[in-house]
């Protein structure tokens, strides 16, 4: 038993960047960091910045932002909506983003 649980560990290591990967692409490929850079501020907060900012307990909210736009709470610059980009895609860019604090 201890075998099996060290594999999983290990497919576990080996699948997080895989997937942080695809959330990073996926967010480039969506126009995300046309306006979002990972450290730094650009027209819109940096994602380092959100994910202190907000948790876990936050994705709804922050897909449901993402997705209908909104402005007011990084500035007066507003988010354009997003209706064009998929639930589940705006979430996987999300969650990837709240790992980078």
């Amino acid at each position: 038993m201890a075998q099996l649980l060290a594999v999983a560990g290990i497919v576990v290591t080996v699948a997080a960047p895989a997937i942080a990967e695809d959330a990073s692409a996926l967010a480039k490929a969506k126009g995300c960091m046309a306006c979002h850079a990972i450290d730094k501020k650009l027209v819109g907060p940096s994602y380092k910045d959100v994910a202190k900012k907000y948790t876990e307990a936050d994705v709804p909210k922050l897909v449901e932002k993402v997705k209908k736009g909104g402005a007011g709470v990084w500035g007066p610059v507003p988010m354009p909506p997003h209706p064009q980009v998929a639930e589940a895609d705006i979430e996987k860019i999300v969650r990837w983003v709240l790992t980078l604090k």
